[in-house]
């Protein structure tokens, strides 16, 4: 017979779609409290991103997180996850927000919406479409009339999905986040917030609870923080509790206490330690902030993946991407497995709310399909004719990728030489304009790469009327701060010695395109034999292929390869950089495989293969340096 806390959920949530009536949630500024019908009402979320799970998990990962205590959950809207291009909306499939919102609400959860339209969330420029910069003078996050009218469109769009999912009308949405720690942004523009305001309030009505997230300093919610909207802080382990909840005083003197990101862990860069946020800390803090009564939502509780192209990047100091996992340290782990961490917070959580009974769902199996040997297919630029199947752009300067309209992945920049050089010559990026990687060939020939921030020259030679070549490589736009603005590929002019290059031909590389039909047909559609080049280096491509009688989910781990992207079956599973870690392996979730054919592998090894061209499966991640 099923348990009463497995039933009890399910019951709730029909009679909830059944009636709205008489359902409120509001901030109840005489007893400090957020006040649920009536009653107040302290929250205990945790973060999830919806677009970092595959689908097949979201149950799995929402079940344990009720399991583990919380009565909420919060959630981000990429709006560039759901609008592509200009006028065209995906909700489908992986982006069916509305079918994860019922799931949760299904499963006993509430839900805290954050539809930005900038999010942050270490997401490709913050969540905002990069064709928005097809308009190069945009000022984003601001009253510009360029940016606002494509934010209203989006939202005109959103919002009315949203609307009836609220708590008043008989959904899980509890309260709703206007803009995402806007305080951090240079531009403080209030009238800003005040059309985003109006726009909520138009498509969202004038009950639900809107609310700001800024950090727990005095000039971050000067500018982040707006009179009508709920103004609370976010904050970690190394902050104090009741200072912090001071500081948001100051702008709520009354009403309920709220630490709208209490982070469990934090991200990873490529080249950075992996971070690791100890269990102690949180779980004394979390008790801290639960007894003074305050609302807390852990960020994140789990992460995740940046699959594809989706990883963002810093740029406080000079620019650092984000690794594909999004692993976080946090109670779920990546592949939704219950860690130490999860029971601690239970524990803690138990003290103050009654936890459901029964058992945490089991952990999704894992397998080591083992070593997979693969075969190389040929040099980028020998399969040109594949992925370029429009030809190319030609322009005196460089274009940027926007204005080439493609947003992810790769491009091709190719000029020939006015005159010869003989002797090594600087190829430089005098305006530091590569944006990221740039990988350089003369006649078909590797000679190294460009690298934004860090090599902004490097030696060629060649006579009149070489070849040269560039291949620049996309890492993920900024997303936060003043750079979220982050235009792709050769964003200024190259010099070779004192001459400034001219002339070129742009290619848009469809890559993604080309691998989803699959590596027999990449190897049928090769223009022409490929060639080596010094010691294999540059470009290429590989492949292999493993069967699975079972699919389960898997780790792959690419020690030996140097930095590249890679594909299971044509999905992208994200990128690789062992040599610069920390991460070593990428999460492959079961429903990327098949038990009917060959997994087909491809590898787009960016700089120098393995020597033994082998990749290898594990069952557990490896996200440390070893």
């Amino acid at each position: 017979m099923a348990s009463l806390s497995l039933i009890w959920p399910l019951i709730l949530f029909l009679l909830q779609v059944a009636s709205g009536d008489g359902r409120s949630f509001t901030v109840d500024k005489q007893r400090d409290c957020f006040c649920k019908d009536g009653a107040c009402f302290q929250y205990i979320a945790g973060s999830i991103h919806y677009f970092r799970v595959p689908r097949m998990y979201w149950r799995d990962r929402l079940r344990k997180m009720y399991m583990a205590g919380l009565n909420a959950i919060q959630i981000y809207v990429p709006w560039n996850y759901h609008e592509p291009s200009p006028g065209h909306y995906d909700f489908t499939g992986p982006r069916d927000l509305e079918a994860f919102i019922r799931l949760a609400q299904g499963l006993g959860l509430l839900v805290i919406l954050r539809p930005g339209p900038y999010i942050c969330a270490e997401w490709d420029m913050g969540g905002l479409p990069a064709w928005l910069l097809q308009k190069p003078s945009i000022l984003l996050r601001s009253s510009d009339l360029h940016y606002l009218t494509a934010v209203r469109r989006w939202f005109s769009v959103l919002l009315p999905k949203m609307r009836e999912l609220l708590y008043e009308n008989g959904g899980p949405i509890i309260s709703v986040q206007v803009e995402n720690e806007y305080g951090s942004y240079s531009v403080c523009d209030y009238n800003y917030l005040r059309q985003l305001h109006t726009i909520l309030r138009h498509f969202l009505g004038n009950s639900v609870v809107l609310f700001t997230t800024d950090g727990n300093r005095v000039n971050e919610l000067n500018c982040g923080t707006l009179q009508g909207i709920y103004a609370t802080v976010d904050f970690g382990t190394n902050d104090n509790v009741s200072s912090s909840f001071q500081i948001q005083r100051q702008y709520e003197p009354r009403g309920p206490l709220v630490n709208s990101e209490f982070y469990t862990g934090w991200l990873d860069y490529w080249g950075m330690e992996h971070s690791v946020v100890a269990t102690d800390n949180i779980t004394r803090m979390l008790s801290e902030m639960l007894s003074l009564g305050a609302s807390v939502s852990m960020y994140m509780f789990e992460g995740g993946t940046n699959f594809g192209y989706w990883n963002g990047a810093d740029h406080s100091t000079k620019y650092q991407p984000v690794t594909t996992s999004y692993d976080y340290d946090a109670p779920l782990s990546e592949a939704g497995d219950v860690t130490a961490k999860l029971y601690s917070i239970r524990e803690v959580i138990r003290k103050f709310r009654e936890i459901p009974i029964g058992p945490m769902p089991p952990d999704i199996p894992k397998y080591a399909y083992g070593i997979v040997s693969l075969t190389k297919l040929g040099q980028l630029l020998d399969m040109l004719d594949v992925f370029t199947r429009a030809g190319p752009v030609e322009s005196i300067y460089p274009l940027t990728f926007e204005e080439m309209n493609q947003y992810f992945g790769f491009m091709l920049y190719r000029t020939r030489l006015k005159k010869s050089f003989p002797q090594p010559t600087p190829l430089i990026s005098p305006l530091n304009g590569v944006n990221d990687r740039a990988y350089v060939f003369v006649n078909g020939i590797y000679q190294g790469f460009l690298q934004r921030d860090d090599i902004l020259a490097i030696n060629i030679t060649g006579r009149a009327h070489d070849r040269l070549d560039i291949v620049v490589e996309n890492m993920g736009r900024v997303n936060f701060g003043t750079d979220v603005n982050d235009f792709k590929g050769l964003i200024s002019n190259l010099s070779l010695g004192s001459d400034v290059l001219v002339d070129w031909q742009i290619f848009s590389l469809d890559i993604d395109g080309a691998v989803e039909a699959g590596a027999e047909q990449l190897r049928a559609d090769r223009a022409a034999p490929w060639s080596a080049g010094p010691s294999g280096q540059g470009p290429a491509f590989y492949t292999g292929s493993f069967v699975s009688l079972q699919a389960q989910d898997t780790f792959v781990r690419l020690e030996g390869w140097t930095k590249g992207q890679i594909w299971i079956n044509g999905f992208n599973l994200g990128r690789y950089w062992p040599v610069r870690g920390p991460q070593q392996t990428l999460y492959v979730p079961a429903n990327v495989l098949s038990t009917s054919a060959p997994n087909l592998i491809v590898l787009l090894e960016l700089e120098r293969p393995a020597s033994s061209l082998d990749l290898k499966f594990l069952d557990r991640p490896v996200l440390k340096m070893p």
